[in-house]
């Protein structure tokens, strides 16, 4: 994810800000459970004045110097562990509360940039904040089947609505435990308000919470930034112009709602294409027919998402107009 000089300093003055508040944090329960538990304050100052003093027999040359360092600092550690759960305390008590712990909360791990920085970037960039909020509401553990009708049957397939929509969820659970070994694509179509931005956000939601960087556009505001890069009409939206091949799992919502022309057909079939040949997972949702679709972008963008992406359609009555009404289409049982 490129960053300018000025958002790389924001990102890292966040990073400073978090490993303060840590340092604070910890403090404020030492400072609380010292008096408490006195035990403790003497194994953190045993541990301290001990590690200085084995280090100076090491460096005097008693090389067993370090190795009962590690066995005595091992014992008080557990010591200090055992008086915190005994008195109802987590054992960790005294680390850092880390929102990462895979870096400790400095954005790297060795010289690479962690996953948490390369999507606390993408937030930056594209200030997804928006989407972070609607996926608190928009998410596998607030999903219902009980909008989908256990009697509308889709001809084609026998299945009814909501036999179609577990199907759905299925696939989307698979998506997400085999991305990180499995390179798939995701293509959902059907009429409006039946939730596939909603299961788009489910799985960003997941797939975000594990760390992947995601990036989120409706197809309108993805080909305005194919636009401007293009045509070079702004310098900024070069950096968007490569960020959109590169991150994790990109989604594309509501295909088919923006000004079709030759340009947005050519554009796309260089996004999708590209995207699979670095094998980069897509999730692209759409009110078109898989007719219409062919229409409106031609026979070669349908077939490079027929051949790469798991087909999904989802039907039933529109959720938006239901939960308007306070209606459901069956009693979950």
């Amino acid at each position: 994810m490129a960053l300018s000089n000025t958002q790389y300093d924001t990102l890292m003055r966040r990073y400073e800000a978090r490993q303060l508040e840590n340092q604070h944090i910890v403090m404020e329960r030492i400072n609380d459970l010292y008096p408490k538990f006195p035990r403790l304050a003497e194994i953190d100052e045993t541990i301290s004045s001990h590690s200085v003093a084995q280090a100076k027999k090491f460096i005097e040359g008693d090389e067993t110097a370090l190795a009962q360092l590690k066995q005595d600092l091992s014992a008080l550690a557990a010591e200090r562990r055992q008086i915190l759960k005994s008195h109802g305390y987590p054992e960790n008590y005294f680390d850092p509360p880390y929102l990462c712990p895979d870096c400790k909360d400095t954005g790297y791990i060795g010289r690479e940039k962690c996953h948490c920085f390369r999507q606390a970037a993408i937030d930056l960039v594209y200030t997804q904040s928006n989407l972070k909020q609607v996926l608190e509401e928009e998410n596998f553990q607030h999903f219902s089947f009980a909008y989908y009708s256990d009697s509308l049957k889709n001809p084609s397939t026998g299945l009814t609505s909501l036999a179609t929509a577990k199907q759905a969820v299925s696939l989307c659970k698979d998506f997400i435990e085999g991305f990180r070994t499995e390179f798939k694509n995701l293509f959902f179509y059907g009429d409006t308000g039946i939730g596939k931005t909603y299961l788009s956000n489910c799985v960003a939601k997941e797939l975000l919470s594990r760390g992947h960087s995601v990036i989120y556009f409706t197809a309108a505001s993805l080909f305005h930034i194919f636009e401007k890069s293009y045509f070079g009409k702004s310098a900024d939206y070069s950096e968007d112009y490569q960020n959109i091949f590169e991150c994790d799992l990109l989604i594309i919502d509501d295909l088919g709602t923006e000004l079709s022309n030759s340009f947005t057909t050519s554009q796309l079939f260089l996004c999708i294409n590209e995207r699979i040949l670095r094998r980069k997972s897509t999730i692209i949702s759409t009110n078109l027919s898989l007719g219409q679709l062919v229409d409106a972008y031609s026979e070669r963008v349908f077939s490079r998402i027929s051949s790469s992406y798991t087909m999904i359609k989802l039907f039933g009555n529109d959720i938006r107009i239901q939960k308007k009404l306070g209606q459901k289409a069956h009693v979950p049982q």
